[in-house]
């Protein structure tokens, strides 16, 4: 007989200008995968924070364990045996994974028999025998700085297995990782269920509910469409339920006609801070009317591609736009020249999180009419042009062309990014990661977006680390292995499996 661990029951939560979650009723079981499924903004990550603490609810009350609980504080949470792994981590970088796994329930010993201390050792054989016990890749006196992402996610696991927490949430776990990594992670939720831990998982990708989870929840603006057992329900009935309506998985590509050459690189190379070269004389031409896409596994110098392409470091050859020489031109200077840019880092490159939209859109042309006049920026033009955007690329905000960016989700924030460098007109446009965090509709629409932009005549180099993306988008592949170019082929012309035997560097 299965157990309910932890009820909601008329969960409401507002925020000014929008309902997070309105009227939310449900349950779920001690030991089952139970995901929350739905679009950017659907409520889901809103939901979490309520029953981790961080949000108190406007209405409603949680029963954990047959008992009705407040929770007004993560540690409140914690105390609770209930643990989150936040979509970004909350670690500190240049402590060990020990010293971060033990932050604030340090086990203390008495020096002298008087002297409290940490009993660092006694903490490390802690850390150590948790790692070995799920088999995680780390050691406990590794640091955060020097982990990828992937083993930065296992020590936020880690802090939650230390603090006993039976209860483990995932907020939006995949979405920084690779196509490996996320494989190793589900493998992982899988072990913490068969330790008998009950894992809530919120994630708006299809293929991994099916992979994983028992049950799903499926929201949408707010509100509980209805849960579902996910293996007798199909992918693309849970997508039709998530956005509303009948989805259709298939892209809209005709033919690619390619016209003259916009972008030239000629033995392209960074060297980064440390004097480690991380891009070694990289050579393409993407044409007009062209998807030209750089598959690789995250960290093999194509970051570092994008980022010299707009000007963000330093970098050695020739960068040729238009038929101009752009090497050693400003960031301004290249976007005057054609060159749009949507990063992968959206929070630290991409927008001004505590500036609004309307501030956010027009970023790049403030400075020239019509957003201004002389020495005075026009606010009600740039309001008007504002709205305008919000509309065309469906950017949901509370307070419309008023709302502070850091108050949107994620998917929205990517989405104000593409429609302010879309809205450019440029000739290039490079998409690092266009769709990571992205809700399935969302995903679907911008890769229409990319392919519609290049059916416009425009170049376009797409960097993505999701495969199936490179091989529908794309009209040309190169794949980057260790900061060199290994393989350049048309899209058409190579299989899943080879792009990652390339990508691994198991081919040359």
């Amino acid at each position: 007989m299965s157990e309910t661990i932890l009820e909601l029951k008329h969960i409401s939560k507002r925020f000014p200008g929008v309902i997070a979650n309105n009227d939310i009723s449900l349950e779920i079981q001690r030991g089952e995968i139970f995901a929350f499924l739905g679009e950017n903004g659907a409520g889901k990550s809103t939901l979490a924070s309520i029953i981790f603490g961080m949000y108190s609810p406007d209405a409603g009350e949680i029963i954990l364990r047959g008992q009705a609980v407040q929770i007004n504080s993560p540690a409140r949470a914690v105390e609770l045996d209930i643990g989150m792994v936040h979509q970004h981590f909350k670690l500190v970088s240049n402590y060990s994974v020990t010293e971060n796994i033990i932050l604030g329930r340090e086990p203390i010993k008495r020096l002298l028999g008087i002297i409290p201390a940490i009993d660092y050792k006694k903490a490390r054989a802690q850390v150590q025998e948790l790692i070995d016990r799920y088999d995680f890749d780390l050691s406990a006196d590794d640091l955060i700085e020097d982990l990828n992402v992937s083993s930065q996610q296992r020590v936020e696991i880690l802090k939650m297995l230390y603090r006993d927490a039976e209860i483990l949430i995932f907020d939006e776990p995949t979405a920084m990782l690779t196509p490996q990594e996320i494989d190793s992670l589900l493998a992982i939720i899988r072990r913490l269920r068969e330790a008998g831990k009950t894992i809530i998982l919120i994630t708006h990708k299809l293929e991994e509910i099916k992979l994983v989870a028992d049950r799903c929840a499926i929201m949408s603006r707010g509100h509980l469409i209805d849960v579902y057992d996910v293996q007798t329900t199909s992918t693309q009935l849970m997508a039709n339920r998530m956005v509303g309506r009948q989805l259709s998985f298939q892209l809209d590509k005709a033919p690619a006609h390619f016209g003259p050459a916009v972008l030239e690189l000629k033995e392209l190379s960074v060297i980064d801070a440390f004097k480690v070269k991380r891009l070694d004389k990289a050579s393409f031409t993407v044409h007009a009317g062209e998807v030209f896409a750089l598959a690789g596994v995250a960290g093999n110098g194509q970051i570092q591609l994008a980022d010299a392409l707009a000007g963000l470091v330093q970098h050695s050859g020739q960068i040729i736009l238009n038929g101009q020489d752009i090497s050693q031109a400003s960031v301004r200077k290249r976007i005057q020249s054609g060159l749009a840019y949507i990063p992968e880092d959206r929070h630290g490159v991409g927008l001004f999180l505590d500036f609004d939209v309307t501030e956010n859109l027009i970023s790049k042309q403030y400075y020239r009419p019509p957003f201004a006049h002389w020495a005075f920026l026009q606010k009600k033009t740039s309001q008007r042009y504002a709205e305008l955007l919000i509309v065309r690329y469906d950017v949901r905000c509370a307070q419309g062309p008023a709302t502070i960016v850091r108050s949107m989700s994620g998917g929205n924030q990517q989405k104000l990014i593409i429609a302010r460098e879309l809205d450019t007109h440029a000739d290039l446009v490079i998409f690092v990661q266009p769709t990571r965090g992205l809700d399935i509709g969302a995903t679907l629409s911008i890769r229409q977006r990319i392919i519609d932009e290049r059916n416009s005549g425009k170049a376009v180099l797409l960097i993505s680390l999701e495969l199936e993306e490179v091989l529908t988008v794309a009209d040309n592949i190169a794949v980057i292995f260790n900061g060199n170019l290994t393989k350049v082929t048309p899209a058409a012309e190579i299989s899943l499996a080879e792009l990652g035997e390339y990508m691994m560097g198991v081919r040359q």
